[in-house]
Formats: structure tokens, sequence, C-alpha cells
């Protein structure tokens, strides 16, 4: 398989309030619209991948999705969005495995985890 690009694509119960969420709270930066200007769909910038946010479930579960997100402070992330009233289902904490994690949740409860790699954990000295 040769795979040129790629994204997650989400379809929320309610996709403006999801797109708000995406946009405004977590701060992801929109790589594009499109679509009618009066619904449209949005792809926004995922660190090395995109992040599809359009149509609807249909009021349908969003399923065993998981999204993986690394940022440079856990802590102030979790100060930031506890403050703008985000759903923190678990505190910052050091995992066994190195990395600080924090698990959080959109609003139709898709699991985003929050990742810090520490300056000395082996993910910041091998760079294969």
């Amino acid at each position: 398989m040769d795979v040129l690009s790629s994204r997650i694509l989400l379809r929320p119960s309610n996709p403006e309030r999801s797109q708000h969420f995406y946009r405004d709270v977590l701060g992801l930066a929109i790589y594009r619209e499109f679509g009618p200007p009066e619904h449209p769909g949005m792809v926004f910038f995922l660190g090395q991948g995109l992040l599809e946010v359009s149509g609807s479930s249909g009021g349908e579960s969003p399923g065993p999705l998981g999204i993986w997100v690394q940022v440079r402070d856990v802590h102030a992330e979790h100060e930031r969005l506890g403050a703008a009233g985000v759903k923190v289902t678990r505190e910052p904490r050091q995992e066994p495995w190195g990395l600080i994690e924090m698990w959080i949740e959109d609003p139709d409860g898709v699991r985003i985890v929050l990742v810090e790699i520490p300056d000395d954990h082996p993910l910041r000295r091998d760079q294969r």
C-alpha cells in the first residue's frame, strides 16, 4: 500500500457543537472548509495528521474511536481546558511507560488523550 494522505473522519451528533469544540475550545487550526456555507465540513490540522469533522452520526455512538494528541505542557492544558468546562475523565499523571497523559472527552464522548513527552523520555532521544 502506497499511502499518500490520511485523516480521521468524525461524524458527530451535532456538527456545529463539535466543530466549535475542536476549533474554539481545543484551538485546532483549520486546514480547510468544504461544502455549503451554512453547514460546512471542517478539516483540522492534527499534528502530522488531519481530523475531519463533518456530516452527522444520525444519533449513533461514535464507536471505539480515540484521538491521541501530543502537547507541550499537559498541566497547562489541564488548567486551560478545565476552565473552559471540558470534561476531564482522567487527571494528568505520568504513566509507567514515562509519558504524561490526561484524558478528556469531546461533546459526543470521544476520548482524547493529551500526551506530553518529558525531556528525558526515549522518544526524545531516539529519532528513528
